[in-house]
């Protein structure tokens, strides 16, 4: 009886992992920019660029891509509001930035210490950094940034105290 249960188990153990590994992708539905594409339009059209800094396999993008962006209003918001650019963080993919400087979408991540994935950044249309959020964002979350940002309350205060505000 023990050696016909071996198979079964080892045939569950391996349905677990394989179930268990989720894969992300940028969301779908979004018009998500590579991030060199991204600085240039952000500039033409004098937006704030919002930053998703990804890898496939990440099991907290695949959460945020569920759970936040699937959001249809959260979309809206975004599309609306930001230049939207996803950065493979795996990629070798060669990005051009505007000083002619060739590098890949990994170390773009280095340059933007980005150590862990997801991380959301959010930069002025000359790519300078204001707000960077790392892990799992609600949809929530991701409203009182958009509020922090394009209020331009970044500006006069720590994002910190931004939120401590009674509203």
């Amino acid at each position: 009886m023990r050696g016909r249960l071996w198979p079964c188990i080892v045939l569950a153990a391996w349905a677990t992992v394989v179930a268990a590994v989720s894969y992300a992708d940028p969301p779908p539905g979004y018009a998500f920019l590579h991030y060199d594409e991204a600085l240039k339009a952000a500039r033409q059209q004098n937006k704030k660029i919002f930053v998703y800094y990804g890898r496939y396999g990440c099991g907290f993008c695949e959460k945020t891509n569920k759970e936040s962006f699937s959001d249809p209003a959260l979309k809206k918001l975004y599309t609306r509001h930001y230049v939207i650019s996803y950065v493979d963080a795996e990629s070798g993919r060669r990005l051009v930035l505007p000083n002619g400087e060739r590098i890949t979408e990994m170390e773009l991540g280095a340059r933007l210490k980005a150590k862990v994935t997801p991380v959301f950044i959010y930069m002025d249309s000359d790519g300078k950094s204001l707000l960077k959020v790392p892990g799992f964002q609600t949809v929530q979350d991701f409203i009182k940034y958009d509020q922090y940002i394009n209020g331009e309350h970044y500006k006069k205060k720590s994002l910190e105290q931004f939120l401590s505000q009674p509203r």
